[in-house]
């Protein structure tokens, strides 16, 4: 019997999408199962952003560790809560980005 493969949720700002898809990309051909935010290409309201923050911390849950995808700059007030999360919820989170290496 197999066992379940590991699953990462990438975490970051979608200014960034390009990169969390190029990691996506990468930890997806290594075996691994990706979580990450889906790109909502029209106007979304408050409450809609609210809720997207919340299942994306679902996925958080059901991770065995977050990936948190950045070139450098400061993070954003989503991006820091949901790595504080992680870190609460005992997930360990690592860095990934130019400034980094690419997984």
């Amino acid at each position: 019997m197999s066992t379940r493969p590991e699953i990462v949720c990438i975490c970051g700002s979608m200014q960034f999408a390009e990169d969390m898809r190029i990691v996506s990309q990468s930890l997806t051909l290594a075996g691994i199962i990706v979580l990450m935010p889906t790109e909502i290409d029209r106007p979304i309201t408050d409450e809609q952003k609210a809720a997207l923050g919340e299942l994306h911390l679902r996925r958080i849950d059901l991770a065995d560790r977050v990936m948190v995808v950045n070139r450098g700059e400061d993070y954003g007030e989503s991006t820091l809560r949901e790595s504080a999360y992680a870190e609460a919820a005992g997930k360990p989170v690592t860095f990934v980005g130019p400034a980094w290496g690419w997984q």
